[in-house]
């Protein structure tokens, strides 16, 4: 560091870019920020994207997404990480063995596998190197109901058989796991399971624009492990968070399609922490 008395909590964001702006890296960006967190990040893939749908996506080379983490990993050193989009095998090998190479705070992972619109944004032959490299890295999942059927491998009908699936992506190697139960009918609440579980409430709110929820969940609760919150804590400030920005932002008309959220209806300015001593040594020798 350069002497300062101060350092702002920095998260770093690992996925795609949305060219329309409302997930991806720029809803991630954009979550960061209006929490407090200084937001770092590194491009996996572009997308040719607006809020109809994606019409193309293109990798960027696993060497420069490994460099890219690096440079952040080595000079600003975030507390925690979230990883969104990984289109391919060697991007998801790439990041996996770059990411061994330091201790990581926080890892969570949203295992961005379809948009909203319905494109598919993960190969189909990334996911098993996914499950065997990624997950066990992680801090925490999120995945909906459609993403945790396919990880787990079994079929979500109510509350036994989202434990059941839980269970078995926890067996994966993840500490622990949020569902997100807004995919199944009847029942609108998000379960964490790790040591314990918990439950939180997603009530309806009446919006077409839910473009980009999960990039903006998984990266507010990246931000607030970074400001110092428990797990539990950071799961259900970060529900908040969301909730508020679906709110103000239902009203709005953005393309032709499903609209963002609205990140900023109430902005923090960037927090700044006291800055550790020693706070250099996060790299593994």
């Amino acid at each position: 560091m350069n002497g300062g008395k101060f350092a702002y909590p920095v998260a770093l964001t690992i996925a795609g870019s949305d060219s329309s702006g409302g997930a991806g890296i720029q809803a991630d960006i954009k979550a960061m920020s209006a929490v407090g967190c200084y937001a770092a990040s590194v491009i996996t893939s572009i997308t040719v994207q607006n809020t109809i749908g994606v019409t193309a996506v293109q990798a960027v080379s696993p060497d420069i997404v490994a460099g890219q983490i690096r440079a952040v990993m080595d000079d600003i050193r975030p507390k925690a990480l979230k990883i969104g989009m990984v289109n391919d095998r060697s991007t998801i090998q790439a990041i996996a063995a770059t990411l061994r190479e330091y201790a990581i705070e926080h890892l969570i992972v949203d295992p961005v596998m379809v948009s909203t619109s319905g494109s598919r944004l993960m190969q189909e032959d990334a996911l098993d190197v996914f499950k065997a490299e990624l997950l066990p890295l992680a801090t925490l999942l999120t995945p909906n109901v459609p993403e945790a059927e396919i990880l787990s491998g079994i079929k979500i009908r109510d509350k036994d058989t989202m434990d059941e699936a839980a269970r078995r992506i926890m067996a994966l190697g993840c500490a622990a796991v949020l569902i997100k139960g807004g995919h199944l009918c009847g029942s609108k609440i998000d379960r964490l399971y790790g040591s314990g579980q918990y439950e939180y409430g997603c009530g309806d709110i009446p919006t077409y624009n839910t473009h980009g929820t999960g990039c903006t969940l998984s990266s507010a609760i990246a931000s607030y492990l970074a400001l110092g919150c428990t797990l539990t804590e950071a799961v259900a400030s970060a529900k908040e968070y969301v909730t508020e920005a679906l709110k103000a932002g239902a009203d709005v008309v953005i393309g032709a399609g499903h609209g963002p959220v609205n990140h900023f209806f109430a902005p923090k300015s960037l927090v700044k922490l006291p800055l550790e001593d020693g706070n250099a040594d996060r790299k593994l020798e």
